[in-house]
């Protein structure tokens, strides 16, 4: 006859390594060093043995693959942060790289406006330059 509430890891271990030895939880049993459980594992049966290691075995992997998950979904949200720190810094550099091709085109367009003005004023014979109003202005004599 079954029993419809399920029997604790603690009992399965104790089933599965005989009814004669102590009890393991599975806590215990992922703690204790390979010389704790050779000595536990003593007396008992070679079917009990090969059980309870491979037990202790799936319990490790459960522990191994359960702390890589944690490791991935920490190096993702740290991924994920420096993703947008990098972001604002592009959107950063690129708002100061057309705030720098605007100040170069405005300073292109002076520089043609100079050379402009030095071509009018190579064609027209000798000048005199004058300053008035903070520039200084061509007049001819």
């Amino acid at each position: 006859m079954t029993t419809p509430f399920k029997t604790s890891k603690a009992l399965k271990v104790k089933k599965e390594s005989g009814e004669n030895a102590p009890a393991l939880s599975d806590d215990e049993l992922v703690a204790m060093s390979v010389r704790e459980l050779n000595q536990h594992l003593r007396g008992l049966t070679k079917e009990d043995v090969v059980r309870l290691k491979q037990r202790r075995r799936t319990l490790k992997n459960r522990g191994y693959a359960a702390s890589c998950r944690i490791k991935r979904v920490t190096q993702k949200e740290e991924l994920e942060r420096q993703k947008t720190e990098l972001q604002h810094e592009v959107d950063k550099l690129a708002r100061e790289n057309a705030s720098m091709r605007l100040e170069l085109e405005a300073l292109r367009a002076k520089y043609e406006a100079l050379q402009c003005f030095a071509r009018t004023v190579t064609r027209g014979g000798p000048l005199s330059l004058t300053f008035s109003c903070g520039h200084l202005t061509p007049s001819r004599k």
